[in-house]
């Protein structure tokens, strides 16, 4: 074989060698970092992973917040009028969470189906809700009238 030609094959082996490590090492970080959204429903029908990180969502029931007394420990129950999920969360509380409002937490599902989060987002206005929650809502069939009628009074 010809000096420059194999000097040639060397270098373009050398740069599909690179490129190939580059995308299995992308590859691998996106497979990593990727916290897919599950529905109360879905949870409760076992599509969630075991021990995975996730992200699950929906609107917190009402009279299901229980605080620790003695502790930082929070459980909730989070539901898409279907179905319903525990959450069990360490620490505190944005201070937009209430009762009867979308959140989604970040965490794993143990054995029991209880979601251990290690992180809870809560809406930021009065008309926002987060993109999965209102698809999840709408494909329950939970109607907008329900939902509003589900929401707390506030005083005026």
């Amino acid at each position: 074989m010809n000096p420059l030609r194999r000097k040639r094959l060397l270098i373009i082996l050398a740069i599909l060698a690179g490129v190939g490590i580059a995308v299995g090492l992308a590859m691998s970080a996106l497979r990593e970092n990727i916290n897919l959204f599950y529905t109360p429903t879905q949870i409760a029908n076992g599509e969630a992973p075991l021990d995975t990180r996730i992200r699950a969502g929906g609107m917190v029931e009402q009279g299901s917040l229980k605080r620790s007394g003695d502790s930082l420990d929070v459980t909730f129950v989070v539901t898409d009028f279907n179905k319903a999920v525990t959450i069990t969360y360490r620490g505190i509380l944005p201070d937009l969470f209430r009762e009867g409002q979308g959140i989604v937490a970040l965490g794993k599902l143990n054995a029991d189906a209880v979601v251990v989060a290690d992180e809870v987002l809560a809406k930021h206005d009065e008309k926002y809700m987060p993109p999965e929650v209102t698809k999840a809502l709408k494909d329950s069939g939970q109607s907008r009238l329900a939902r509003i009628r589900s929401l707390p009074r506030r005083a005026k």
